[in-house]
Order: structure tokens, then sequence, then C-alpha cells
């Protein structure tokens, strides 16, 4: 069942670590989630959201989270 939590998260959760540290989920470039996809996503909620972006990019569905952006 889908959870449109997980939406309001990508707008509002930053990057704990790395070269993006600090950006919001939702402004990740691409090819930074596309490693993630090769490499494997991070366990728990972090992981579980950067799959959730990189389906959302891949099957062009940015458009559900312009209206929660603020």
């Amino acid at each position: 069942m889908f959870n449109p939590e997980i939406l309001l998260k990508l707008v509002t959760v930053r990057m704990p670590f790395g070269k993006y540290k600090d950006h919001l989920l939702c402004d990740l470039p691409e090819h930074y989630i596309m490693w993630f996809r090769q490499k494997g996503f991070p366990g728990g909620e972090l992981g579980m959201l950067l799959a959730t972006l990189y389906e959302i990019r891949l099957n062009g569905l940015e458009h559900l989270l312009k209206p929660l952006r603020k």
C-alpha cells in the first residue's frame, strides 16, 4: 500500500553524508541516485527513500513532489 508520507519525506529529509550532504533528497542529481542503484542503496529508511526517488524519476513522476515542496 502506498504511503503519502514517503513523498513528504523526499522533499524534507536531507542527505546525511557524502558529496551531497545537507541537500534535500528530491534535489539529489540523477547520476548520484543511479550510482546508488548500481552500488546498492544504504539500509534502513534512507535506502528506502533513495530507492523510491529512483523509481519516481525512472517513471517520470517528479510532478508528484512539486506541490509538496515549500
